[in-house]
């Protein structure tokens, strides 16, 4: 099948899940997080050539230094979320207060967004991505920074985007997740991967094994089963390692260590949002205690351990690490 014969992202909402009414609005906000991807995607593409490489000097509110890109991309979405008319307010990890937007519509959404994740793997040319979770807006009057607390259970979509070989851009809403995959020439996100559903089978385990010896006993027990069982993959680019085993089948592991007992990932940022993909392509996303998409967050900037991916395997690290 031709790129000309597949149907495009800006074709797709309007007669899959953005034209009954009941997300109006929806789909103008996943093309405006489309739009922002193909910008940082050219970003990305010439950084080395365009002096975008390296470090700005600044930390952001995580204690992280900033690199050029990450500051890049996340001035790029905040504008195209903020011009879509559809977005109430942006919170972004790379930003220590959320942008509230004034006049936005009616039908109106928050977004959450890691704008660029794996940003330690830009100088190297390894994959990296791009993470949202989106909400509806509730209540009256603009959103508040209060307002964007909410648990991920209560999304309506999640966006990822694979900026590698080729740029990939993954939709999902209740019970459906689709593939876009970018053509440079137009510009345009065709459907290439229709309906993904995580295979039954689970190929591949993702952890960083140098923070082995840093688990707990029942952590360790449940690394070494799957480390018996399954072939390692790890690239340490969270959205590449998740895209990988959304594909292939596979479990990702970045559980609460000695030095990190309250995980390392964001809840609001990574966590909800690839948890409710993987949840509506038949996976599972925990915190080795209780399902992340239950949390209900206390701040914005909130860590967690995170394990998600093939549901059964997710259950068997669940069980081995609470011993329940």
């Amino acid at each position: 099948m031709t790129s000309g014969q597949r149907p495009t992202l800006r074709d797709f909402p309007a007669t899959k899940w953005g034209g009954n009414g009941q997300l109006a609005g929806l789909d103008a906000v996943v093309m405006a997080i489309a739009e922002g991807s193909r910008q940082v995607q050219e970003q990305v593409q010439s950084a080395a050539l365009g002096g975008a490489l390296g470090v700005t000097g600044e930390v952001n509110v995580q204690g992280e230094i900033v690199q050029r890109l990450d500051q890049l991309s996340s001035d790029t979405f905040v504008q195209v979320l903020s011009g879509s008319g559809f977005v109430a307010a942006i919170g972004c990890e790379e930003i220590e207060h959320p942008v509230i937007v004034s006049q936005s519509k009616p039908d109106s959404y928050i977004v959450l967004m890691d704008p660029l994740d794996g940003s330690s793997n830009i100088d190297v040319a390894v994959s990296i991505g791009s993470i949202f979770g989106i909400w509806r807006k509730t209540g009256a009057g603009d959103a508040t920074p209060s307002s964007l607390l909410r648990p991920g259970n209560e999304q309506v979509a999640a966006v990822y985007v694979v900026y590698g070989s080729s740029t990939v851009f993954v939709v999902a809403t209740q019970n459906d997740v689709n593939g876009f995959t970018l053509d440079p020439k137009t510009g345009a996100y065709f459907l290439t991967h229709p309906d993904i559903r995580i295979p039954e089978k689970c190929a591949y385990y993702s952890t960083n094994e140098g923070n082995f010896e840093s688990l707990d006993e029942a952590t360790q027990q449940a690394v070494l089963k799957l480390r018996n069982a399954h072939s390692q993959r790890y690239v340490g680019s969270l959205v590449a390692d998740f895209h990988r085993n959304l594909l292939k089948g596979g479990i990702f592991l970045y559980p609460a260590d000695v030095k990190r007992k309250e995980g390392r990932l964001r809840l609001m940022y990574e966590a909800n949002p690839l948890g409710f993909v993987a949840e509506q392509a038949g996976g599972a996303a925990s915190t080795g205690y209780r399902r992340i998409m239950d949390i209900m967050p206390e701040e914005l900037h909130q860590r967690t351990p995170l394990i998600l991916g093939n549901k059964d395997m997710v259950e068997q690290s669940v069980s081995l690490i609470s011993g329940v």
